[in-house]
């Protein structure tokens, strides 16, 4: 499906069957608040979890059973994005012919850091050592490998969420054949590290407005909870989640090849621009803060994003001087994750009540 040409020479119409693969610790929260956000604006529907809950099964492989009313709506599904474990065939069930399929990764380095910080406390192989550079001096001494699906979060985090063995052997016949697979199935793979440039791609292949990838960062963590790692932990990443770093150095090069064919960098710096003004004017007019703040300072509990591990996940505060239009429009943007999914739910399934207490549906 890395047909580039594709999309110069085919008139352009937006795309409103969108499938995305969310990846773990990769900027994907933000990218679920976009599809939230485009799916209300055209009133479409989504696959949301079964049951009630928040992601697609995970850590299992994904099921057409795990999505709310699958047994009635058959392909009728619009978007697919919560937490799952890509299922090509399962996922094929639910979603039209016509889907657009994507996923984004990120460099396996800071993606270690990010998820020994925020899976710290129910990660066995994490909860046994000090710290993220302790753990990757020596991980074979902290990763028993059958307590590998509690600890899919310690190595080769992204082939895991692509539905394949993360403690695979890594040789380059395997790899390939991933690859092959992982081509033909995603029409797009975004890069984190890249993110306003991956916006720019995503909105010129879905053929969608300025507005429609216009974003908050949702789900970041305060500078005192990162920490630094050695250059010795750095390269012993790319040995330990060797089959991440590879999928990730694959990919990248498709991403700035894929710039190249269809938007050239001129333009593509052009409309980077374009979009962090966008955002610059949207956060002046929504936010309090200039910058999402700590935990303890959200006024609003209903902003209050989920906390993990040891991470602070900062939030926002909105103004107070706003109509309503403009108030709904912030308030989508600043929404964290599981209060938009009930909200969803809501709106989607009216006749079904939310049963998890622990995050309360907002009704807007």
């Amino acid at each position: 499906r890395f047909s580039y040409r594709l999309y110069v020479l085919q008139p352009c119409h937006p795309q409103t069957n969108v499938m995305f693969l969310k990846t773990h610790k990769t900027a994907s929260s933000t990218i679920m608040n976009i599809l939230f956000r485009f799916s209300e604006k055209h009133n479409l529907t989504l696959a949301l979890p079964a049951g009630q809950g928040y992601h697609l099964g995970y850590p299992q492989r994904f099921m057409a059973h795990f999505v709310e009313g699958f047994k009635t709506m058959g392909q009728s599904y619009n978007i697919m994005c919560n937490h799952m474990r890509f299922n090509l065939p399962e996922v094929q069930k639910l979603m039209p012919n016509t889907t657009t399929y994507f996923s984004i990764l990120r460099n396996p380095i800071s993606l270690m850091e990010s998820s020994y910080a925020y899976n710290k406390h129910f990660t066995p192989a994490f909860k046994k050592s000090k710290d993220v550079n302790e753990f990757l001096a020596s991980p074979w001494t902290y990763y028993n490998l059958s307590e590998h699906i509690n600890n899919v979060h310690a190595r080769n985090y992204m082939w895991f969420d692509f539905g394949y063995d993360n403690n695979a052997v890594d040789t380059e016949d395997y790899f390939q054949s991933v690859i092959a697979e992982i081509e033909q199935a995603f029409h797009l793979i975004l890069l984190t590290d890249y993110f306003d440039e991956s916006m720019v791609l995503l909105k010129n292949t879905l053929c969608w407005d300025l507005d429609d990838v216009v974003y908050f960062k949702l789900n970041s963590r305060s500078e005192d909870s990162i920490q630094e790692m050695t250059p010795e932990s750095k390269e012993k990443v790319k040995e330990w989640c060797s089959l991440d770093w590879k999928l990730y150095q694959h990919f990248n090069r498709t991403f700035w090849r894929r710039i190249e064919e269809t938007i050239g960098l001129e333009k593509l710096a052009q409309e980077v621009n374009l979009l962090r003004m966008r955002q610059e004017e949207l956060m002046e007019l929504c936010l309090l803060d200039p910058k999402p703040v700590d935990k303890s300072r959200i006024k609003d509990r209903k902003l209050q994003p989920f906390q993990s591990g040891r991470a602070n996940i900062l939030g926002y505060n909105l103004r107070q001087d706003m109509d309503n239009a403009t108030l709904r429009a912030c308030l989508s943007l600043v929404t964290p994750e599981l209060q938009y999914v009930s909200y969803l739910y809501a709106h989607q399934f009216p006749d079904k009540e939310r049963k998890h207490t622990a995050f309360p549906l907002w009704r807007r």
